[in-house]
């Protein structure tokens, strides 16, 4: 009976070293398709998706790799048809939803778009990139809402003002929804041998980590319970001087003074909705020397310090000009770039 447990046992441990052996050559496949995806290659990387699927027909993140390919060569059709049957086949994983509502815009089908938005976040309402996306498309049916009313009564000056603000939103260029450009980490599943999609923590959240830390020394816990912590942190004394450079870039702005104005952005600020940063500048220099009269006024101002050499400040905006009025709220993703704290990031919202 003892030798037949052995045996038992090591059986057990072969199947397991088989598993871990079928894991990592999926992965490696993955990685391959997914390298030649991204270096452009997109004939190179179809042809070997399409081998590995012809033995594993099921394999979800393969399967959401040829879509991705599938998008970016323009074959929409073929494109919604995967992502259409991997949403069905896992409707808790938000990305498949995200990626239908990507290419269903791309065809202006914006209520589509905007119901597998919708599907995503009821799967993870802490998903960010759908939230964002939803607005766009929000923005983008306003657009077309307004554009409608102005054909049909050219002299309506609020349509016009709401429709010039919605261009203003995205910078000159209509900006597109993002596309999720992976799932959250496969496995096998054991008893039926094929791949399914184990999900990970929603996004924005930290995921945790497979193995579980070491336990520290019982003297460093005690280190660490022992010391005593501040009931009211200490504020960076930087605060001061971020809130002091964003009522100096409102200035500039307020100012018409555009070389001021772009100053304020730090040399690796990469520009939302434009394929440049010299196309970026070129818009903003028009934006503020179109109008005979701007003024920016901020107000609320809340900092919140990252490390040492970044943070985040988030505000009222009000903008005023002889054609259009806006309030809303902004957040700047600031770096300190020597003696001097500089936008890396600009959105609209908190």
């Amino acid at each position: 009976m003892k030798t037949l447990h052995f045996r038992r046992i090591s059986a057990s441990i072969a199947a397991a070293l088989l598993l871990l052996s079928s894991l990592a050559a999926l992965a490696e496949e993955n990685d391959k398709v997914v390298k030649l995806y991204k270096q452009g290659n997109l004939a190179k990387a179809l042809e070997q998706a399409d081998a590995y699927l012809s033995l594993r027909p099921k394999d979800a993140q393969m399967r959401f790799n040829k879509g991705l390919i599938l998008t970016e060569q323009k074959k929409t059709a073929d494109a919604i048809r995967i992502f259409s049957s991997l949403a069905e086949e896992y409707p808790d994983l938000p990305e498949p939803h995200n990626n239908l509502a990507v290419l269903y815009a791309g065809q202006g089908q914006y209520d589509k778009a905007k119901g597998a938005l919708e599907a995503a976040i009821r799967t993870h309402p802490s998903y960010a990139t759908a939230h964002e996306n939803l607005g766009d498309i929000y923005a983008k049916m306003a657009s077309q809402a307004y554009g409608k009313a102005l054909q049909l009564n050219k002299d309506n000056a609020a349509a016009q003002t709401k429709l010039a603000m919605i261009k203003d939103l995205f910078t000159g260029k209509p900006k597109e929804v993002q596309t999720a450009s992976a799932l959250p980490s496969a496995s096998l599943a054991p008893a039926e041998n094929s791949p399914a999609i184990v999900p990970e923590k929603a996004p924005g959240k930290t995921a945790e980590k497979s193995e579980e830390k070491a336990e520290k020394p019982e003297t460093e816990k005690t280190a660490a319970a022992e010391k005593p912590v501040p009931e009211n942190p200490p504020v960076s004394d930087d605060s001061d001087e971020i809130i002091k450079t964003v009522d100096a870039w409102a200035k500039a702005w307020s100012d018409k003074d555009a070389a001021a104005y772009l100053a304020f952005y730090a040399s690796s600020f990469r520009p939302q909705g434009a394929s440049s940063r010299a196309a970026w500048e070129k818009t903003r220099r028009a934006r503020i020397g179109k109008p005979k009269s701007i003024h920016v006024a901020i107000a609320s101002p809340n900092v919140s310090f990252i490390d040492a050499t970044h943070a985040s400040v988030s505000f009222k905006q009000s903008y005023h000009s002889d054609a259009i009025k806006s309030n809303t709220t902004k957040t700047l993703e600031m770096v300190r770039t020597g003696e001097k704290w500089l936008i890396q990031q600009e959105r609209v919202g908190r």
